[in-house]
């Protein structure tokens, strides 16, 4: 993922949890912002109580591969994923459906678009 499509900066992770709106499901919670830039930004946070680094480490590539296959229906805000416990435990595809219905939540996934209505 370029770091173009990255939130990384601390003060960018407060605006998000403090003047964005939130979602959640049992696995995931997400807060999103609307911003000016032309595309979305991803944040993520998984916290030491779901494992050891080698655990952390496989959530976040797994989410972030999840997101890859999902970018042409994400609008063009920034978003943070929080990953709950519970997720690592969960095989790739529970992951996927856990995160769709999270995203369509926060309604940062949608689902119809402009190339798909052409064909």
């Amino acid at each position: 993922m370029k770091k173009t499509y990255r939130v990384k900066r601390d003060k960018d992770f407060q605006a998000i949890f403090n003047v964005g709106r939130s979602s959640a499901n049992r696995r995931f919670v997400v807060y999103s912002l609307k911003t000016e830039l032309p595309h979305y930004r991803l944040g993520l946070s998984v916290s030491k109580k779901l494992g050891n680094a080698v655990m952390r480490n496989k959530i976040k590539r797994r989410l972030r591969h999840l997101i890859k296959g999902m970018e042409e229906h994400l609008v063009t805000e920034d978003f943070v994923i929080i990953a709950r416990k519970g997720v690592e435990k969960l095989s790739y595809e529970e992951m996927e459906t856990n995160l769709l219905h999270v995203l369509k939540l926060a309604k940062v996934y949608q689902e119809g678009s402009e190339s798909e209505e052409e064909n």
